[in-house]
Formats: C-alpha cells, sequence, structure tokens
C-alpha cells in the first residue's frame, strides 16, 4: 500500500454497553484533489486516492475517449502541488483537439452529473456491442468474492475504500486497484490492464460497490464481457448493460447473488 494513502488520525471511541470509552488511533482513506491536464489544458478536478495515478491517467483517458490504448499516451507526469496532485498527460498532436472540445463541454456539466439536453443525449448514446466472451461458474464468481477482502489492503486498513478486480475465468483475482471512489478505483483497474497489456476481455470485472450506470459504461468500453458488482444496479445501468449485451450480476453475496443479465449464457 502507498504511504500517501492512509493518514493516522486520533479519535475517541464511544462505548455502548460493555464497550468502554477509549482514545484511539485510527486509520483513514487519504482524499486529496487530482488535477487532471490533458495535453496543456485543464481538463478536470476529481477527488481522488493518490496511489496508482499513472494506471488512474490511463484508464481516465481510455474511459473519456480521448486514447483507444495506452500505446496513444505520450507521457504521464505526476507532480505534487499545493493541496493536492497535478496529472500532466500528454497524446499525440492530433488528438489535442478532440481534448479541447471535450474539455469546453465539461464546463456545462455539473458537480452531481450532467445538465442540458446535449449532455443527456451524450449520456444516452448507444454503447459498443460486447464482442468479447468468456466461460465462467457461479463457482468462479464465489471464489474470486471470497479472495477479493485479501487483496484490499486499503480496504482493510481504513474501512473507506473501493476495489475493483479483473478476474480470469475461473476466478482468480490478477489485478486490483483501490480508491476512494469507486470510479476512480475502476479507471485504475482499466488504466492497469492498458498498461501491462491485458485484454480485458479474457476475464470479469469485480467491484465492490453500487452499480451505477457510468461503472457499466466504463466495462462496456474496455471490452470487459462480464461485470459482478457486490451492491444493486441502477434501472439505467441494468438498462444499458442490457443494450449493449453485457453479462452483469449483482448484488453478490457468500450465499448468492443476482443475474441481471446474461444474454450469451456465459455462466454455467
Amino acid at each position: 500500500m502507498a504511504a500517501s494513502s492512509t493518514q493516522s488520525l486520533p479519535v475517541r471511541r464511544l462505548g455502548f454497553g460493555s464497550v468502554a470509552d477509549a482514545d484511539l488511533f485510527r486509520e483513514i482513506a487519504v482524499e486529496t484533489p487530482v488535477s487532471v491536464e490533458i495535453c496543456g489544458i485543464g481538463y478536470a478536478v476529481m477527488m481522488a486516492t493518490p496511489a496508482d495515478l499513472r494506471d488512474y491517467a490511463t484508464g481516465f483517458v481510455l474511459a473519456e475517449g480521448l486514447a483507444d490504448s495506452a500505446a496513444d499516451i505520450r507521457s504521464i507526469d505526476v507532480h505534487p502541488v499545493e493541496g493536492g496532485v497535478a496529472l500532466r498527460i500528454w497524446l499525440p498532436p492530433e488528438r489535442t483537439d478532440k481534448a479541447l472540445d471535450r474539455a469546453r463541454r465539461r464546463v456545462s456539466e455539473s458537480s452531481c452529473g450532467l445538465c442540458g439536453i446535449e449532455n443527456i443525449e451524450e449520456v444516452l448514446r448507444p454503447l459498443p456491442p460486447v464482442a468479447a466472451r468468456i466461460a465462467t461458474t457461479r463457482a468462479a464468481i464465489a471464489a474470486a468474492l471470497a479472495a477479493l477482502a485479501d487483496h484490499q489492503p486499503l480496504g482493510r486498513a481504513t474501512g473507506a475504500a473501493h476495489a475493483a478486480a479483473f478476474c480470469a475465468p475461473d476466478g482468480t483475482i490478477r489485478f486490483v486497484r483501490e480508491d476512494v471512489g469507486r470510479h476512480n478505483a475502476l479507471d485504475k483497474l482499466i488504466g492497469a490492464l492498458a498498461r501491462a497489456g491485458v485484454d480485458p476481455g479474457t476475464g470479469f470485472i469485480l467491484l465492490s460497490a453500487r452499480c451505477s450506470y457510468e461503472l457499466v459504461e466504463k466495462t462496456v468500453r474496455a471490452g470487459c464481457p462480464m461485470l459482478v458488482t457486490i451492491s444493486a444496479p441502477t434501472s439505467l445501468a441494468a438498462e444499458r448493460a442490457a443494450a449493449a449485451g453485457l453479462t452483469l450480476v449483482a448484488l453478490a453475496r457468500a450465499d448468492s447473488a443476482l443475474i441481471v443479465s446474461d444474454p450469451h449464457g456465459m455462466i454455467a
């Protein structure tokens, strides 16, 4: 775990019943502003855990559609700045115009999501159909769920971080990234796969999070055929998964899970 991912906070435990009061130190997850600059353009400021930031930068650019692969990224510079971190990402000159246009459009986005007719149309635009296929089983999903906690050092230390894991079809966990934000954790995971040259179409993604439509879209655009989440999906997430042909499993627990969609019968 990166040293900058946690900090120690003095707290006073308030006991109930037989539990005594006590002065304690509690490890908490670091959340800091991360400024994303693309080709010298101020693009976004995200709240994130300042670890695996090159993975995050790669996944962010891929999710925004500003690059098609990690090879499109010329360089990523991580700079500590007053109050946070600056991520400076450089793409080829031919991609600068797209970054500038997208940055202008982001100005009209609100803190709670997207505003305006054009942005609503952008949210609801068709997703590319999922082309990859895997063959997996309920036992593999259960095995991945059981093993996830062992791959969450930040989560164990703080109880305040999400995890995104990439799993082989047999349930073996191959990559995990953590962050205080579920979207950030997934961006970090997708970036890590891209930087390692691992095809997301060869396994499934497991998230310790509520399944919102953005997580479905990031999974589909990464080319991964299956998403498993430990919490419930929203209506739009379920609709978008079905339309794109994504296998979606939600409310995954030790004893059961709900198949929201499995259009290609990938789960035995």
